[in-house]
C-alpha cells in the first residue's frame, strides 16, 4: 500500500514538471501566437492612428515608430496639433503646449531613449537574448480575472537622476492564449515615483498576419486612467524621416497628415 501511494505521489510530481512552462516556451509560444518571429522581424515601421479618451474628451493621435528607435507621437488638441514626444535617435523633444515652442527633453531622458529605445521595437521579446535582455518567470497568478504566467523582462540599465537602475517590467500573460493581458512598471522618478502603472490590453486584432491589442487602458495604483483605441494601424508605412527632427518653433511642425 504505502509503495502504491509512493508511487502516485512521484508520477504527480513528475507529470507536473513534464508539463511545467519555462519563460523562454512561455515567450516563444507568444511570439507565434501574435504572428512569429518571421514576420516580426519584417516589421521596419509603424504607423498607428488611435484616439484616447480623457477627462471626457476623445483626442485623437497620431503615432510614428521604425527599427531604427525612431518615434513622433501628435495630438490633436482644441484644432491644434501638439508634438507629444519625438526622437529622431539621438535628441528627443516635444512641444510646451502653453507657448506652443518646442522644447528639448532633458540630457537623462534622451539617454534612456537612445539606451532601449531601438531594442523594444517592434517587440521587447524578439531575439530578446541577442539583445542582452534577460526574462524570469516568477510563476502564475489571477490578474484582471484571468490566470497568467508572471514574467519579468530585465532590459538595458536605465538612468534615475544620475544613477545606474535596472529597467524591469512585469509581463501578465494568459496561460491559454499566451498574449499579455497586463504590463506593470514602477515609476522610478517625479511626482508619481513608486507608484505603480499597468497597462491593460485586450481586443487584439489581425493586421497583415501579426496580432496587435487595438485597446489599451492605463491604471496607476489600481486606480484606472486613459483609455486608448486603436483605429489602424500601417505596417511599413512610407515615413519622411525630417518628422523626427527638432524643430526650433512649433509653427514649423508639419502636421501628420501632411507627411507623405
Amino acid at each position: 500500500m504505502k509503495k502504491f501511494i509512493l508511487f502516485n505521489l512521484l508520477l504527480f510530481v513528475f507529470s507536473g514538471l513534464a508539463t511545467a512552462q519555462t519563460a523562454d516556451e512561455i515567450i516563444d509560444n507568444y511570439l507565434k501566437t501574435i504572428g512569429g518571429k518571421d514576420k516580426l522581424s519584417k516589421i521596419k515601421a509603424l504607423h498607428i492612428k488611435a484616439q484616447t479618451n480623457t477627462q471626457g474628451m476623445e483626442i485623437p493621435v497620431d503615432i510614428y515608430m521604425t527599427s531604427e528607435g525612431k518615434q513622433y507621437i501628435e495630438f490633436e488638441l482644441q484644432g491644434k496639433k501638439i508634438v507629444q514626444m519625438a526622437f529622431d535617435g539621438q535628441t528627443a523633444w516635444h512641444t510646451n503646449f502653453m507657448n506652443m515652442q518646442n522644447e528639448k527633453y532633458d540630457n537623462e531622458t534622451i539617454e534612456n531613449m537612445k539606451r532601449n529605445s531601438k531594442d523594444e521595437f517592434p517587440n521587447p521579446f524578439l531575439n530578446y537574448k541577442d539583445k542582452g535582455f534577460k526574462v524570469e518567470l516568477i510563476g502564475k497568478e489571477e490578474v484582471e480575472g484571468t490566470e497568467t504566467y508572471k514574467i519579468k523582462l530585465t532590459e538595458h540599465p536605465v538612468l534615475i537622476e544620475g544613477k545606474e537602475e535596472k529597467k524591469e517590467t512585469y509581463y501578465y500573460f494568459d496561460t491559454e492564449n499566451f498574449v499579455p493581458v497586463v504590463v506593470e512598471e514602477e515609476i522610478k522618478s517625479g511626482q508619481m515615483k513608486g507608484a505603480k502603472v499597468q497597462q491593460v490590453f485586450s481586443d487584439f486584432q489581425e493586421v497583415d498576419g501579426v496580432y496587435f491589442p487595438f485597446s489599451t487602458k492605463t491604471k496607476f495604483n489600481g486606480m484606472s486612467g486613459d483609455e486608448v483605441k486603436i483605429k489602424s494601424i500601417e505596417i511599413n508605412p512610407e515615413i519622411n524621416p525630417e518628422m523626427f527632427k527638432f524643430k526650433e518653433t512649433a509653427t514649423e511642425t508639419t502636421p501628420a497628415s501632411e507627411k507623405k
